[in-house]
């Protein structure tokens, strides 16, 4: 006791007590503080016990598999059952030895941290953070306040933890824990994880996967696999060392499982990237809308970021990763092609006019004028050099270039859209908005509508068979001006045109595709009748009733094309094509359903039909479509019809086979540039080789043998019958001897 007294007489104890007695009491104050709220309110012990995490809107294929998600935090829980025991070991070996036997706060830990970091400086140490503290950290994250924000921070998540304890079993814990915890990549939970960087699922993970994730949770940039993966292996053998030491495996495990490299698939689920970004971001528009007409049971509105929603869609993976790899084939060469046969006169590099359109609708052009600037300074501003990642085919680039130089850059560029449905549904199988999502945002099946070329004359025709015209009907290949419209001519590509002796039936006509025969054979039916026929095939948009209807100078959406087109393989119905099936609420239960819109009414007979599709059979099997058959080498049971609009601007293929309807476009974005010549943009060489590899694709793989092996039905003998007769037959001796070779004539057709 004497020696106590003698020691506090010494003002350096004195002052020590004093100082550790201060310290004492500001921590203390410090935690009551924060236990009373003084730093936020802290969450209830009922409160806790029904903790709601944001959950992505999961995106599935026909089949129920993830192509994609709408998430702000990348999460999917999951239950305590689908998570591997060695995922459970080395999250526990790695992360917190001693899970099982504290109640939240591992004062062990914290002791030894304190000893072994704080007064020997021993970084080896750790943490002490638990993971119900790491847990704690996840769920309510932390706050920056003016001072002891660290400090704060730490009381607050001890006493969330200490809670979280008091309600939850260790298993819930871990459940909570590893559905939540940040991964690479801004991915929560492990469930994504997995999927995103070895595209299975959490309960499929090996040894070498699971330690790899777990071992990322140390520093999630610094040990992200996909950017360091030396780094992250390195970092997963300390986690197999980790499980050694603490006997979760043995040694002979620990030498093979280190023996392994870590292997990636990868799959971003990013909005840009993966599979079918313009089908995912085209489905959530339709969601969004579908959403604001759904209300929860408890009144409240749907999250599609929050609500852990499944949307069952149409689409088929395999059959989008075809006729992905079918666009990027093709593609790749006719842009290489299409470069070098402009040379030094390449539009998007000497054409002044259309360079200065194009700058004059840039955004940033646009908001510098609006902010007052003047054209030079403008201009001025569009030239500054920067660091800009540039779209190539033949794989993407950084380059130090100009806001103008982008724009030249990207004007060069063909782009494309195509569309794969189930003709008796609707039903959207394949889907290609354009060719890359990430630099090419608009999307050119639902959004573009573009002059459909040839692609139209299939209609016209359908119309006036419909109308009674027998497909024995000839009719001269002679050009006609028609003096009631500015005295237009029509002209042919690739035929006699040279002989106004020669006729053709309707068949060699629209297999050949002839300009001159589909402007009287409309001229014939009349342009009301026409588009009488189109309506009733689903398409709405006002035509042009003029002449040039017949040749597809009208615009029209992909998708109602496709639509439209479906008839000749469905009862002569057409369909709105659907994306959409069904949409669950994360239990499981089915908030919304969609079933097809078939229109109730048969646009034409079945005679025209099946005539129809005769006649598109020969398109493929001798027409402007036979390189299906020639070049391709493709046997499959196939109609179709090639298009080309005027300038050759756009090149477009409809392929038909009994059980799937396809329609691809090839061209540019900007109207104003075209193919330099028919040869290379025509349907047939600019669009149909797309349809083509993807159907070879589809060969290739039997289990799309009910498309690609399905056969047309047999036509009655009526039709038959009246398509049996010469393709062509030449004027008689006094028709053509008197007949003049080309004719000026009023056209009737829209009286």
């Amino acid at each position: 006791m004497n020696r106590i007294k003698l020691a506090l007489k010494n003002k350096w104890v004195r002052w020590f007590l004093v100082a550790v007695v201060g310290v004492i009491l500001f921590f203390t104050s410090i935690y009551i503080s924060v236990f009373l709220g003084a730093f936020g309110k802290l969450p209830t012990e009922k409160e806790l016990s029904s903790i709601k995490q944001a959950e992505a809107t999961q995106v599935l294929d026909n089949a129920g598999k993830l192509i994609g998600k709408y998430y702000i935090y990348d999460r999917q829980p999951l239950d305590f059952e689908d998570f591997p025991q060695h995922l459970i070991d080395a999250l526990i070996a790695t992360e917190d030895v001693r899970f099982y036997e504290h109640d939240g706060i591992d004062n062990v830990s914290l002791m030894r941290v304190f000893v072994k970091n704080i007064i020997f400086q021993d970084k080896s140490a750790g943490g002490g953070s638990t993971i119900t503290l790491q847990l704690a950290k996840n769920l309510f994250g932390r706050k920056n306040y003016i001072a002891f924000s660290m400090l704060i921070n730490k009381f607050k998540e001890s006493i969330i933890a200490t809670r979280i304890e008091a309600i939850y079993s260790k298993q819930d814990i871990l459940t909570l824990y590893l559905n939540t915890v940040p991964f690479p990549d801004n991915t929560y939970g492990i469930e994504s994880a997995a999927r995103k960087f070895f595209n299975k699922p959490a309960s499929k993970l090996t040894y070498s996967e699971a330690a790899t994730l777990v071992g990322t949770l140390k520093a999630t940039t610094y040990f992200n696999p996909r950017l360091h993966l030396e780094r992250s292996q390195s970092r997963r053998d300390v986690v197999f060392q980790q499980m050694l030491k603490y006997e979760y495996i043995s040694q002979d495990s620990l030498e093979a499982f280190t023996n392994q490299n870590i292997v990636l698939n990868y799959r971003s689920f990013n909005h840009d990237v993966g599979l079918a970004p313009y089908f995912r971001a085209q489905v959530k528009k339709e969601l969004t809308a579908i959403l604001d007409t759904l209300k929860k049971p408890d009144g409240s509105a749907y999250d599609l970021y929050k609500d852990g929603l499944k949307v069952h869609t149409t689409l088929d993976s395999t059959m989008q990763s075809f006729a992905e790899k079918a666009m990027r084939e093709h593609l790749t060469d006719l842009q290489s092609v299409h470069e070098k046969s402009f040379g030094k006169t390449a539009p998007w590099n000497s054409n002044k006019a259309i360079i200065q359109a194009a700058i004059k609708n840039l955004p940033k052009y646009k908001s510098l004028q609006k902010a007052g600037l003047t054209e030079a300074q403008i201009l001025d501003s569009l030239s500054v050099k920067r660091k800009t990642e540039l779209f190539n085919w033949v794989g993407d680039t950084i380059q130090n270039i100009s806001a103008i130089d982008s724009l030249k850059h990207y004007l060069k560029f063909l782009n494309t859209g195509m569309l794969s449905i189930a003709p008796k549904t609707g039903a959207i199988k394949a889907y290609v908005g354009g060719i890359d999502y990430r630099f090419f945002k608009y999307d050119h099946v639902s959004q573009s509508e573009r002059q459909v070329g040839s692609t139209f004359k299939p209609f016209v025709y359908t119309a006036a068979i419909e109308n009674g015209m027998k497909p024995c009907t000839y009719f001269s290949l002679q050009e006609v001006t028609y003096t009631n419209f500015d005295d237009w001519t029509p002209t042919n590509s690739g035929v006699k045109e040279e002989d106004p002796h020669l006729n053709y039936n309707l068949e060699m006509a629209l297999s050949n595709s002839v300009n001159t025969i589909a402007v009287k054979v409309l001229n014939e039916v009349g342009i009301d009748k026409v588009v009488q026929q189109i309506e009733k095939l689903g398409i709405s948009k006002a035509l042009p009733k003029e002449p040039s209807l017949a040749l597809g100078v009208a615009e029209i959406n992909l998708k109602a094309l496709t639509g439209a087109y479906a008839s000749y393989v469905n009862n002569s119905k057409g369909v709105k094509p659907y994306a959409i099936t069904k949409i669950e609420d994360k239990a499981g239960h089915v908030i919304a359903e969609f079933k097809p819109e078939i229109l109730e009414e048969p646009a034409y007979s079945n005679y025209t039909r099946q005539v129809m599709l005769q006649i598109m059979k020969s398109t493929v099997n001798s027409g402007t479509a036979s390189r299906l058959r020639s070049t391709y080498n493709l046997k499959n049971n196939m109609a179709g019809k090639t298009g080309t609009t005027q300038n050759n601007k756009d090149g477009w293929f409809v392929g038909i086979t009994p059980n799937l309807v396809t329609v691809t476009w090839v061209g540019n974005d900007n109207h104003s540039i075209g193919f330099k010549s028919t040869s290379l943009g025509q349907g047939a060489n600019s669009a149909l080789p797309i349809f083509a590899k993807f159907y070879q694709k589809l060969n290739a793989d039997t289990h799309f043998n009910n498309i690609t092996k399905s056969n047309f039905e047999t036509p009655s003998q009526e039709v038959i019958g009246d398509l049996d007769c010469n393709p062509e037959k030449r004027d008689g001796f006094f028709k053509r001897l008197f007949g003049r070779k080309h004719k000026k004539k009023k056209f009737k057709g829209d009286e």
